[in-house]
């Protein structure tokens, strides 16, 4: 089979269905970015080396319990895989504290400005992107009151005019929206690192 002709899904779509050259040629198509990509945020060779491995083996298990969705390029996903691992690298080995849910805590506070290194950057990214799932699965009414204090900086009493409740509703919605958030985050296992 000539394989130069085939697409990455073609790749993908032969491997699937047994053809084990089909991956070889896949992966020496793409190892080189991946790879690249992978040392230019680490900045270590053999730690590098140890998520590259940890990227293939989750496409490879990924492929094999037939889960793979084509929904684009085979490339963009697999950067998708290492990117993540990347930032789990970072989650793990840099030590950050753990922010652990409690009546004062407030998960905006850990969504601080400040000189960042690029793995921080990358931490941050996830937990932004990780808030945001988290709130658009909040009922209507909590997320339309979350919304409006943290991303609109409302008063609680300009949010009961605009939506026409008490304060005291207000205050409960906030309340409420922060604790479905805390359970939903625990339940999804997002860990949120300051």
């Amino acid at each position: 089979m000539l394989y130069d002709n085939f697409t990455d899904n073609e790749l993908v779509l032969a491997y699937i269905k047994g053809d084990k050259k089909a991956f070889e040629v896949l992966l020496s198509r793409h190892e080189q970015k991946i790879f690249n990509y992978i040392l230019s945020i680490v900045k270590d060779k053999s730690i590098a080396d140890d998520i590259f491995q940890d990227t293939f083996i989750k496409i490879i298990n990924t492929l094999n319990q037939g889960t793979y969705r084509e929904e684009g390029k085979f490339i963009q996903w697999a950067m998708r895989i290492a990117h993540n691992l990347v930032i789990d690298y970072f989650r793990k080995n840099q030590r950050f504290p753990l922010v652990r849910a409690d009546e004062n805590f407030d998960i905006f506070d850990i969504l601080s400005n400040s000189e960042e290194s690029v793995e921080q950057k990358m931490i941050k990214t996830q937990i932004s992107s990780d808030v945001k799932k988290l709130i658009l699965s909040l009922p209507q009414e909590q997320r339309r009151v979350l919304i409006m204090r943290h991303y609109l900086n409302m008063s609680f009493k300009e949010i009961a005019q605009r939506t026409g409740v008490s304060i005291n509703t207000a205050l409960g919605r906030m309340r409420y929206a922060l604790i479905n958030m805390r359970r939903l985050a625990e339940e999804n296992s997002m860990i949120l690192h300051i």
